[in-house]
């Protein structure tokens, strides 16, 4: 967390303290029905995981913390090169192989 970067959530209390550690902390208040206040939204973050547990639930079924942080790239790539932002198959394709290139995944032989 830099002290440069700006937190975005709703009201609940469990953000209050942590929301001190940034340069600026905005909320939006869903329990009375709102979504935007200025700049302040949570739309983005929760459509994100919205899909990425619908994601875990619905393809993987299961995901331990050792490997979380490889779903969250997986799902990250998805989101940021959806049809919706104009990017199609061919493209995504050629992305993701280029993303690749020069890389191994390794794991550990356990004994």
């Amino acid at each position: 967390m830099g002290r440069n970067a700006h937190l975005q959530t709703d009201e609940a209390s469990m953000y209050r303290v942590i929301g001190k550690k940034f340069a600026y902390h905005g909320t939006v208040n869903h329990g009375a029905k709102e979504y935007v206040r200025g700049i302040d939204y949570t739309n983005t973050a929760e459509n994100f995981f919205s899909v990425f547990k619908r994601g875990m639930r619905g393809i993987y079924q299961h995901c331990t913390s050792d490997h979380l942080q490889r779903y969250l790239h997986e799902f990250d790539f998805r989101y940021n090169t959806r049809s919706a932002l104009g990017i199609e198959d061919a493209e995504r394709a050629a992305m993701l192989l280029k993303g690749a290139e020069g890389k191994r995944l390794l794991y550990k032989v356990s004994n």
